[in-house]
């Protein structure tokens, strides 16, 4: 794909997200989260085409690139880099490990032959770990994309990660 056609491409995401959740500063994370849901990630050049669009009739921006870039790296739901079709993020809180996450996890990381952060060559498969899902009761827990599963053990991985296939 040609550079005009992806800044192109960026620019056209990047008004539909302002059209839909407006220019204040409480859009700012969903319009990043409609850039993240169009392209896997935001790219490097969709925090200074938001800055582009948001400028004032005065030429004021209402939000610098390095704070758009801040939101995105600190929220685990938004990416700055390329991931994979899908995301499996791994509770490594205590109360799953103690219930056996770290076997589950060693096997996920041979299974997918990833380390955490990393994305298969064929991004397919991106693998990270999280502090906490919110569902200690019933770990090991994994959410790959939007589905959760619990009570996770080594021998699940196989068909779990089938359904993704």
């Amino acid at each position: 794909m040609s550079t005009l056609k992806i800044e192109s491409d960026i620019a056209a995401v990047v008004q539909a997200a302002i059209e839909k959740h407006g220019r204040n500063h409480d859009a700012f994370i969903p319009i990043l989260s409609e850039i993240n849901h169009v392209f896997g990630h935001v790219p490097g050049d969709a925090f200074r085409e938001v800055c582009r669009q948001l400028k004032t009739s005065d030429g004021q921006v209402h939000v610098a690139e390095s704070q758009l870039y801040g939101l995105a790296s600190f929220y685990d739901m938004l990416s700055t880099k390329p991931r994979g079709r899908h995301v499996i993020k791994f509770c490594e809180n205590a109360p799953c490990h103690v219930v056996g996450g770290k076997a589950v996890w060693d096997s996920l990381r041979e299974t997918l032959n990833l380390s955490s952060g990393e994305t298969t060559p064929d991004s397919k498969w991106t693998l990270s770990t999280t502090s906490c899902l919110g569902l200690c009761s019933v770990g090991p827990v994994l959410l790959i994309d939007d589905d959760i599963y619990g009570n996770v053990t080594s021998e699940q991985l196989s068909d779990i990660l089938e359904r993704y296939e």
